[in-house]
């Protein structure tokens, strides 16, 4: 059992008055609820666990005037009012500025050298848990800490170039898929994620949750994104190939997740026609909704007033049934979410879409599911090279980025896990691409006009197609 180090909790929370700590905690990108105002805020839970720098691992729960409530972990620091280099700073008293561990991320080393010990924390109302995964070694307590990317919906440092740390911001009870997802993979040694360290977790009085995971920085690796648009263009056939190796990849990845039978959390099962029906009566409802507000210009002329057909197509689709299994997925798959290595291809962020409730993202889903959102992806690269770069792709780039990643897809995957016959393939694999598209719709009207072109195109062909 660890002892934590004492620093001024008294102090911490005497700075943080209601009115800063809400503040500042609306203005984060990592707050969900952007839409809704907060009307109450406190810390529920917190632990010391470190003086030099400080850190204090704070629970907060945030309230809403419709009487729910979110909770989010704040890593956070103190240092006193003279140390005028302290950046991002949260609350101020004359003696004390408490602010943001992230600004100065060196503090954060001390979850992954908790999680090396395999300590626990126990406090009044629960008990903080640190893990290590079997067989990795340990990091030195003098290790180099950086910043990551931008912060997104989790906050994520590198520590000496070996690991990457990502802790959870919102939280919600329960174990965190990318958790879950992560030790079953690694447990059975699939070779095309970035293997698990460590993680850390709460079990006490505002919820048992999932709070970090630790993995295996891979520095050599280019985001499957970034490697699009730098070859799209001028290497396109060096791309398509690398995009046929990403098929096998992925079909790989569905075949393990399927593999144990034993296990009720990764089980394959027989899918419900229930399951088809509510999904697409949720995409006819986002349908009928989205295509009231349509703007009248002619980024949407293709689909517009075209609402009822694609309503009757996805219908007439529905009722060919579904076949196959339903399996534990990516479930928010796209090349964003891939990084290319000399060794090939390796999967990363197995939390689902961070917009859905936890339980959702843990559901089994068709592994054609992935597929179609994968599919999508090419159709960004081939229009987002353009916006972006201001070069053009081959006319054909997305025609032949999906024959190459679907024909090595289909050539790997476990053909149990899919409905029997081409056609009953392509016919649930359609719906799910329909699924995506009007969800990135909705998201371009709300956030990107100048690229809304992309989801209407998609949705014209599926409309179009037999």
């Amino acid at each position: 059992m660890g002892d934590p180090v004492e620093i001024p909790v008294a102090e911490i929370r005497q700075c943080l008055d209601e009115e800063s700590l809400r503040t500042w905690v609306q203005e984060q990108r990592w707050y969900a609820s952007k839409s809704r105002g907060v009307s109450g805020i406190e810390i529920v839970e917190g632990i010391s666990l470190s003086d030099a720098p400080s850190l204090f691992l704070a629970l907060v729960q945030t309230r809403f005037a419709t009487g729910t409530h979110e909770l989010y972990q704040l890593p956070l620091s103190l240092a006193r009012a003279d140390e005028q280099h302290v950046t991002r700073a949260i609350a101020r008293t004359p003696e004390w500025i408490v602010y943001d561990a992230l600004a100065e991320p060196g503090g954060l080393l001390e979850l992954v050298l908790r999680m090396d010990r395999g300590e626990e924390i126990e406090t009044a109302e629960g008990r903080f848990s640190f893990y290590r995964a079997n067989g990795v070694a340990s990091v030195g307590d003098d290790a180099a800490v950086r910043l990551i990317g931008v912060e997104q919906s989790n906050s994520s440092i590198v520590i000496d170039d070996q690991l990457v740390l990502k802790v959870f911001r919102k939280l919600e009870p329960g174990i965190n898929p990318e958790l879950e997802m992560l030790r079953f993979l690694t447990a059975r040694s699939f070779a095309n994620i970035p293997p698990l360290h460590g993680w850390y977790d709460y079990d006490g009085a505002p919820l048992a949750a999932t709070l970090g995971v630790a993995q295996r920085f891979l520095p050599e690796a280019t985001g499957g994104w970034e490697l699009a648009l730098d070859t799209i263009a001028g290497q396109p056939e060096w791309f398509l190939n690398k995009l046929g190796e990403l098929g096998a990849t992925t079909a790989q990845l569905h075949n393990v997740l399927a593999s144990d039978a034993s296990d009720p959390a990764f089980a394959p099962e027989e899918p419900s026609q229930e399951a088809l029906s509510l999904l697409t009566a949720t995409v006819d409802e986002d349908i009928e909704r989205i295509f009231l507000r349509l703007p009248d210009n002619e980024r949407v002329a293709p689909i517009a007033g075209r609402g009822q057909d694609i309503r009757e197509r996805l219908a007439a689709r529905a009722q060919i049934g579904v076949g196959g299994r339903v399996i534990r997925t990516h479930g928010d798959y796209h090349l964003g979410q891939t990084l290319h290595t000399p060794q090939g291809w390796v999967i990363i962020d197995f939390e689902g879409e961070p917009a859905r409730a936890l339980p959702e993202r843990r559901q089994k889903r068709s592994p054609l599911r992935d597929v179609a959102s994968m599919l999508r992806s090419f159709a960004y690269t081939t229009s987002a090279i353009e916006i972006q770069r201001g070069e053009k792709a081959p006319p054909d780039f997305e025609q032949q980025a999906r024959e190459r990643f679907l024909t090595q897809y289909f050539s790997h995957i476990d053909a149990t896990l899919l409905p029997p016959g081409e056609a009953g393939v392509l016919n649930l694999l359609s719906i799910y691409e329909l699924e995506k598209a009007i969800y990135e719709l909705q998201y371009e009207l709300d956030n990107r006009p100048d690229w809304v072109s992309i989801p209407v195109a998609g949705i014209r062909r599926l409309l179009e197609s037999e």
